[in-house]
């Protein structure tokens, strides 16, 4: 069974407030869509990179790739209007070079501290389930609040709070996406959501709290402090 990464980078980052795509910027003099390429380029179980990139970074992106040694780098393709548009056309284009019971691993370009560890779990469990979805207990309080200021307290024992990558099987992640195009489910940002409301089965596998969506300045900041921190060897 090959399996394919498919890292979507093709978003412009507003909230980050800054004049280049967040994916782009650079901390340590390296782009953060390279860290997050590293993870999968130093797993072994992955044979190819796909990324799906912001239409004029393209040329870029395979600079940096070549400055890095990202050998696995299969092909860069263009996003879409839609998160699920830009996840279908990177599938799209893994497809040319996957058999349909092959694995697509999906994850965000700007989730940089991705780790091996969870790479492997991800996949050992969508080869064993037939999908895989990254995510991690919730241990806060959490409140449900609607328009009318009806405020509800909901049980976090019962709540997950989902990351990247996500796994699937090549073949039932296209039939979901025909699925979805049938049942006017156009615009969804995540293939889990998508798997619900489709009626799928979805299982799970285990990520971190160090595995961070860089959206904001703040998170900015906290990525640049995990890259300085080494756990003490105290600790179990």
């Amino acid at each position: 069974m090959k399996k394919f990464a498919v890292l979507t980078a093709a978003g412009v980052g507003s909230r980050m407030g800054q004049d280049i795509p967040k994916q782009f910027l650079t901390v340590n003099n390296k782009p953060i869509i390279i860290y997050t390429m590293e993870a999968f380029q130093n797993h072994p179980d992955i044979d190819g990179i796909i990324v799906v990139c912001l239409d004029g970074w393209h040329d870029i992106l395979e600079a940096y790739s070549r400055q890095f040694n990202i050998d696995k780098l299969v092909a860069i393709v263009g996003g879409g209007s839609t998160g699920q548009e830009s996840i279908k056309n990177g599938v799209m284009e893994a497809k040319k070079h996957l058999s349909d019971d092959d694995m697509i691993i999906i994850h965000d370009g700007n989730r940089p501290m991705i780790d091996s560890e969870i790479i492997s779990n991800n996949i050992a469990v969508c080869a064993k389930y037939g999908n895989a979805i990254t995510a991690i207990p919730c241990t806060e309080v959490i409140f449900s609040i609607e328009e009318t200021n009806d405020i509800q307290m909901l049980d976090r024992d019962k709540l997950k709070r989902t990351q990247t990558p996500h796994s699937f099987i090549l073949n039932d992640l296209l039939d979901a996406f025909n699925q979805a195009e049938k049942n006017g489910l156009t615009g969804e940002v995540a293939c889990c959501s998508l798997y619900y409301k489709l009626g799928k089965d979805i299982y799970f596998s285990a990520g971190s709290e160090k595995n961070i969506k860089l959206t904001t300045k703040d998170d900015m900041d906290i990525f640049e402090a995990l890259l300085s921190v080494k756990r003490e060897e105290w600790m179990k």
